[in-house]
């Protein structure tokens, strides 16, 4: 099955190719595995339906891993792939890894991981992994070294997120505060000051969920 074929289906159940690659003899992955696909949420549209979804309403845990499970296994048989997931560790697949192997994703500036379409909001809900070698598309260009300002560099009041790495305990202390209430709301000040990242679509609600679970 062609690549623009497994995208369209993707979208339609509201989720993104967000990196592709050809693997070599990866250990972390199912043997003869010759492409691999990373998909994150598709916006507009991803939290509309998976707050639609059973997983959502049932009261049980983990609903967003419970329904990325489900579509993205569908998915996976529908188009002869292995489904992955980025979660059900230890040990846990090694997603980042990938993703900037792909030369799709990219390390920005603050170390969070950023796409030329998604910005830093750029994330992952499973992947799909191939016998066969497909044709990918050229990765998209990186956004961080024609981002003039890189806002993300100073967009955190308390620099939390810097070159050196991540001060997690400033970071939630900082969002106990009432002037962290934005973030939590909204989501990290850091991500939603990223250029490429505004036109995603990421609705607050989804961003809000998963501050909340972080915290």
């Amino acid at each position: 099955m062609a690549f623009v074929h497994i995208a369209s289906a993707a979208r339609a159940r509201h989720l993104q190719v967000f990196a592709a690659l050809h693997p070599r003899n990866d250990p972390a992955l199912p043997e003869a595995t010759r492409t691999l696909l990373l998909l994150g949420p598709g916006e507009p549209g991803y939290w509309t339906a998976l707050t639609a979804a059973p997983e959502w309403r049932d009261g049980a845990p983990d609903p967003v891993d419970r329904w990325s499970e489900r579509v993205i296994s569908a998915l996976a048989d529908e188009v002869g792939a292995t489904p992955l997931f980025p979660f059900g560790g230890p040990p846990f697949l090694p997603f980042f890894r990938w993703a900037v192997e792909s030369g799709w994703v990219h390390q920005s500036p603050v170390r969070l991981l950023v796409n030329g379409e998604a910005g830093l909001w750029v994330s992952f809900r499973g992947a799909l992994a191939f016998g066969d070698r497909l044709d990918l598309p050229v990765p998209p260009a990186a956004p961080c070294p024609t981002c003039a300002d890189q806002p993300c560099r100073t967009a955190c009041p308390v620099a939390a997120l810097t070159p050196s790495g991540y001060d997690t305990a400033a970071c939630t202390s900082f969002l106990a505060t009432a002037k962290g209430a934005g973030c939590m709301t909204g989501g990290c000040g850091v991500r939603t000051a990223c250029p490429a990242g505004r036109a995603h679509g990421r609705v607050a609600a989804h961003s809000a969920y998963h501050m909340g679970q972080f915290i």
